[in-house]
């Protein structure tokens, strides 16, 4: 039980740590809204959860140890977050928000909320950082005999606190959307966003 809390209380200090998954939340949640913010957070969760399993499973060794493969994830996922940093800082140097404001109805279809569930999922499954990490740590905390019920425990519970943290973050940012829906602010929040995308764009590209 003590390994267990253990384990917990190392990945919240991970999981509040800012991230790519954490910035792409939260841009939802500012930009269209609550529901919006946690389609997302369900992209992001559902990818951590397979890259969890894929872990526990032992397929995560077998793409990690894979070259070719273990780099065109690295590479895929760099070129995601680069386009969506991009994305953001041409919407913020253009300063024209009354399209997004147009297409959010949008997002509440069956359309709109696929794409939203699929950044989020697209986010996450293409960031190598994410399952190596699950490689590192979880032989760690349960050991070389661990079964796989054992492991993915340890890997979901990974996913349930990332949910939880990234749900607490969608709340605060739909409460906070009336005062940063503002042209200026928002015209800031995009910059800094593609900003922060650019930058986790760079620093998934040099993983090893």
């Amino acid at each position: 039980m003590a390994t267990y809390l253990s384990f917990l209380a190392l990945v919240l200090v991970i999981t509040i740590a800012p991230g790519p998954d954490t910035a792409l939340t939260l841009r939802a949640a500012l930009v269209r809204g609550r529901g919006a913010g946690l389609l997302t957070m369900a992209g992001v969760s559902c990818a951590c959860a397979v890259q969890g399993l894929l872990a526990a499973g032992g397929l995560g060794a077998i793409i990690v140890a894979s070259e070719p493969l273990f780099l065109t994830v690295k590479w895929v996922g760099a070129a995601y977050l680069l386009w969506l940093g991009g994305h953001a800082l041409w919407t913020a140097w253009r300063g024209d928000f009354s399209a997004e404001a147009a297409r959010e109805p949008e997002s509440r279809g069956r359309g709109g909320r696929g794409r939203l569930f699929a950044q989020g999922f697209l986010c996450n499954i293409t960031n190598p950082k994410v399952l190596a990490f699950n490689l590192a740590v979880l032989p760690q905390f349960v050991g070389d005999g661990a079964g796989l019920p054992v492991l993915a425990l340890y890997a979901l519970s990974l996913v349930a606190l990332g949910s939880l943290y990234l749900s607490t973050v969608v709340l605060l940012a739909d409460r906070a959307r009336s005062f940063l829906s503002a042209p200026r602010v928002r015209r800031r929040i995009e910059g800094g966003m593609g900003a922060a995308m650019i930058g986790f764009s760079a620093k998934v590209a040099t993983t090893h």
